[in-house]
């Protein structure tokens, strides 16, 4: 009876978790945006002026910036290269995150901004969303729980000779 009510638990927790995996990943895609949207904010004036000089290349305008007599100028082309570079990052990133669902759990397992995961991390909230991702992941990880530890626990079980009458393990110590 225990170990039912403990299959039980096992799934519930495999649930309550699952259902997390949506969720965190929609906040993560939003802060993604949200730093997007920032660093291309930051960036408006320079493209207004690569546009203009440049044809639209910011590279050139850094180029510019780097090559010139002034150390104003070349003091801000480093900052500027590393606008350039962290909006180019952040666009990258959230094409990442628009992708299929697999690919999206992918990234963030593999290829995630670990700056950004941190923040997100600290940020989230644990929700429990009724929508059919949420639901779908939240039973399959509820079963690939349950399933794993039972497994487990039959392993050891067998090795430490648990659940083995005493005519079985005579049967085979002879």
């Amino acid at each position: 009876m225990f170990r039912s009510y403990l299959r039980l638990a096992l799934f519930a927790l495999g649930l309550l978790v699952g259902v997390q995996v949506p969720g965190f990943i929609d906040d993560y895609s939003k802060r993604v945006d949200a730093h997007r949207i920032e660093a291309e904010l930051g960036l408006k004036g320079f493209r207004d002026t690569a546009k203009r000089f440049f044809n639209g290349d910011l590279v050139a305008l850094v180029g510019h910036y780097q090559a010139s007599a002034d150390p104003v100028m070349r003091s801000d082309a480093q900052s500027l290269g590393t606008l350039v570079e962290r909006s180019a990052f952040l666009e990258r990133e959230a094409n990442a995150m628009q992708g299929p669902w697999y690919g999206q759990v992918w990234h963030l397992a593999t290829a995630a901004d670990q700056e950004l995961l941190e923040e997100t991390f600290a940020a989230y909230r644990y929700q429990v969303l009724l929508a059919p991702e949420a639901i779908a992941w939240g039973v399959a990880c509820a079963l690939l729980l349950a399933w794993l530890l039972e497994s487990l626990a039959l392993l050891v079980g067998m090795l430490f000779g648990v659940g083995r009458s005493q005519k079985v393990q005579q049967r085979h110590w002879r």
